[in-house]
């Protein structure tokens, strides 16, 4: 395991490095902004979906890691863009002004 670390330490160290410049650049986002900017942040797990899509197509067969990690990718990025859709749908809905019946 320290091997592997040693040899993939800047990669570690790009991943800590953009939890905390998401963190930052996500807390600073006004309120007013967060529904168009979860909007397209669901758009962009689409792209997710079809990448996960793509490396179960280029796995081998034998290959059962990176078909259920793919399988995976898959049915939670769909989870997530759908869930993410219908929330930004509610949130878009409280701004309607109501009907008279």
């Amino acid at each position: 395991m320290l091997n592997w670390i040693s040899a993939h330490e800047q990669y570690i160290y790009i991943v800590i490095l953009m939890v905390f410049l998401g963190i930052e650049v996500i807390g600073r986002v006004p309120s007013v902004l967060h529904t168009p900017l979860m909007s397209g942040a669901n758009a962009i797990h689409g792209v997710v979906i079809i990448g996960a899509i793509i490396v179960m197509g280029k796995a081998e067969s034998d290959n059962y890691v990176a078909l259920i990690l793919g399988f995976l990718a898959v049915i939670l990025g769909t989870l997530n863009v759908v869930g993410g859709f219908v929330v930004t749908d509610r949130m878009l809905g409280m701004f309607k002004k109501k009907k008279d019946k």
